[in-house]
């Protein structure tokens, strides 16, 4: 069983690694009984084949002139104090565009100088879900104990260097990286108040834009004087390198931040799972704050739903908008 973990200098870190376990030495009560039941995180190998890369011709050769819903983040975001952001993840500006354009801004370089990401697009309806990866991962998934899926497989694509932003869910993840490489900060879900979290009732006004499932701090360039609290969750911090063919599990809860390395197209997949055992969910406030934010976003969405329906582009608008859901 090999580690990595690799930091910023002057980073605390904890003395904690995250194993990596090949899943042809795993059961389903082994795995639950050293990483599901308690939550831990582990990376798992061994579920791919060797040649498996989806690299942007193959996509571009699978998805075409297939739209789907870009992020246009823009660079300068992660220059500003993220407490004057007004959008976030999801709630980030979109654009929809055919693949093959998108693949178009990745080779320019634009996708790069602009940070446009495609994320979060599911692939059910793509010819990708019928690909021998996802068989392998689907059988591999199945071995472990994970069968009850919350949520679709979702294409997350962008250029090196991107960032997703510290932030937690409320369900079990799964992370597959498939080309390229990244690296993932975690915290676990115990430093939930000492890693500032945007408050529920943001989304009154913001609505899906912000997410207070996710941190005001950036953990790279902590601001203890800002964020005093936080000096406390660095002493957490885990980092690890997710490497093509391997899988992240994410236990609900834990935080995440995640950065897409070099400079070429990085690919992966994530697919959420129900929480089990289920007091892992129960006991855990992080869940309840994120539902009494969507609670307190539905006024907002609803109010974007009834405009975009006055607009010449309200089905593409009403896609976009429904996926911040």
């Amino acid at each position: 069983m090999t580690v990595h973990q690799t930091q910023p200098a002057n980073i605390p870190q904890s003395s904690r690694l995250i194993a990596r376990v090949n899943v042809s030495d795993l059961t389903v009560d082994r795995f639950f009984q050293e990483y599901k039941k308690h939550g831990i995180p582990v990376v798992l190998t061994g579920i791919f084949q060797p040649d498996t890369d989806w690299n942007l011709d193959y996509l571009s050769r699978l998805l075409g002139d297939q739209e789907f819903v870009l992020r246009y983040y823009g660079k300068a975001r992660y220059q500003q104090d993220k407490r004057q952001w007004t959008s976030i993840g999801s709630g980030v500006a979109p654009q929809t565009k055919p693949f093959s354009e998108y693949a178009d801004l990745l080779q320019s370089g634009e996708a790069h100088e602009q940070d446009i990401y495609l994320a979060k697009c599911p692939i059910h309806n793509t010819p990708l879900i019928e690909t021998e990866a996802i068989e392998d991962y689907k059988a591999a998934m199945d071995q472990i104990g994970f069968t009850q899926p919350a949520s679709t497989m979702n294409l997350w694509v962008g250029p090196g260097g991107h960032v997703e932003s510290l932030h937690y869910d409320v369900m079990d993840g799964t992370l597959v990286q498939l080309h390229g490489s990244k690296r993932v900060v975690l915290f676990p879900r115990s430093q939930l108040s000492n890693l500032y979290p945007f408050p529920f009732y943001v989304h009154l006004w913001h609505g899906l834009r912000l997410r207070s499932w996710f941190s005001q701090v950036y953990p790279d360039r902590p601001d203890y004087e800002a964020f005093p609290k936080l000096k406390s969750a660095m002493q957490h911090r885990i980092e690890v390198i997710l490497n093509p063919g391997e899988v992240l599990y994410i236990p609900a809860g834990w935080w995440h931040e995640i950065s897409a390395l070099g400079d070429e197209m990085v690919c992966s997949i994530n697919r959420f799972w129900r929480v089990y055992p289920t007091p892992r969910a129960v006991f855990f406030w992080g869940r309840g704050r994120g539902y009494l934010g969507s609670v307190c976003a539905v006024p907002h969405t609803i109010g974007s739903l009834i405009a975009a329906l006055f607009r010449p582009d309200r089905k593409q608008r009403i896609r976009q908008i429904l996926q911040m859901l």
